[in-house]
């Protein structure tokens, strides 16, 4: 029997947790290692530091494991109280292996399942999508959605046009029933695949297993074709987000705050005016973290959740290699 409009369980967030490796790359830095200069970067970016994780032996698992736990103290959960987990992340652990596994272990959520999601910027739209379908629909009580990437680990520090955007992290949340009605509200989610090489690593899948060949061509580090991905990107962030607006009757003076990936901050003004959504509302960290890929939009929830009051409602919306985007409309439940 299907549940009326009415009486359809709406799920929703109901806490955040995050984590920010110690270790701080300026723009500083980088005029020693780069043809670069703090002001290049700053105008160009918005970007004037970010974290990297430089603990021995430690790789995303890491990351997202503190994030999680972060959040389970915040909430006062119990990790066993837990049905699921996804992670999304463009650097995971290991192949075939998934990090979800790992971070289950060490969390201590025995009684959970969960899978690594891989969308590019926009895995953790994506991931948070499928979170409150599943609790929406009954049959989990309580799903993490957690963001993380090393994004260090795929970065060529001799190539300046990639090395000063990318940064280490993690955020997570928790996805519960709603109990007061508030929640994940609406989607629209797209993906296009004929620019795949715009933005992603060439080798380390099946169409370029590691060789000598791809280890030499420095096919395993990052590649962006920035200006093309610059359009791409604020064109269909725009449309997605427009999208959203229209088919739930609102606009963007209804808008309380505007959670963009934090790719760069000319990407993200650049929408925002073309959505017509007030500078104050267009929530950034991305100064201070640079681009943490699936991490970036569960940090600006961690950062400015004091800032949130039951009923506030947000536009998320991100783009990504692949390509990927979409944009989320959510009402804030607590």
């Amino acid at each position: 029997m299907q549940l009326s409009d009415k009486h359809k369980l709406k799920a929703a967030i109901t806490g955040v947790g995050g984590y920010l490796p110690d270790d701080i790359l300026t723009n500083s830095d980088l005029e020693k290692m780069v043809d670069t200069s703090d002001e290049w970067i700053v105008t160009r970016t918005g970007i004037r530091e970010r974290r990297l994780l430089k603990i021995a032996n430690k790789g995303t698992s890491y990351l997202c494991v503190k994030a999680i736990e972060d959040l389970l103290s915040k909430t006062d959960t119990d990790p066993l109280t837990i049905d699921a987990v996804i992670l999304a992340t463009v650097t995971p652990d290991f192949q075939v292996s998934p990090t979800s596994s790992v971070i289950i272990s060490e969390i201590g959520a025995h009684n959970a399942f969960g899978f690594d999601l891989s969308a590019a910027c926009s895995g953790f739209l994506y991931a948070l999508s499928t979170a409150t379908s599943y609790v929406s629909s009954g049959r989990y009580q309580k799903v993490i959605v957690v963001g993380g990437d090393m994004m260090s680990s795929l970065v060529d520090y001799t190539d300046r046009t990639t090395c000063i955007l990318f940064g280490d992290g993690a955020g997570a949340v928790l996805i519960e029933p709603s109990q007061n009605g508030f929640g994940f509200e609406d989607e629209y989610c797209r993906s296009d695949g004929y620019n795949q090489m715009l933005l992603g690593v060439k080798a380390g899948g099946s169409l370029y297993p590691t060789s000598i060949e791809t280890v030499k061509n420095k096919w395993h580090k990052l590649y962006q074709d920035g200006p093309t991905v610059y359009k791409r990107a604020v064109s269909e962030m725009y449309n997605a987000t427009f999208e959203i607006l229209k088919r739930n009757g609102l606009d963007a003076d209804t808008i309380d705050f505007f959670l963009a990936h934090q790719a760069n901050k000319r990407i993200i003004d650049s929408t925002a005016n073309r959505i017509g959504i007030d500078s104050v509302k267009v929530l950034l960290n991305i100064d201070r973290y640079g681009n943490t890929t699936c991490a970036t939009i569960p940090l600006l929830l961690y950062d400015y959740e004091n800032q949130f009051k039951i009923g506030s409602k947000m536009i998320i919306t991100a783009f990504g290699g692949g390509f990927t985007w979409g944009s989320a409309y959510l009402t804030w439940a607590y």
